[in-house]
């Protein structure tokens, strides 16, 4: 039974640790694209 219990819970934190990982990997990039974006029509429009 406690083995059961052990093997849920390894579980649980692998898929908890593989959310984790993917939702903050990929956000830097986008959000420094989104900041690029207004500097450069700032150059084009003066």
């Amino acid at each position: 039974m406690w083995l059961l219990m052990i093997e849920a819970l390894v579980a649980f934190f692998l898929l908890a640790f593989i959310v984790w990982w993917t939702m903050y990997s990929g956000k830097k990039p986008q959000h420094q694209q989104r900041q690029a974006l207004p500097e450069q029509k700032k150059d084009q429009g003066e």
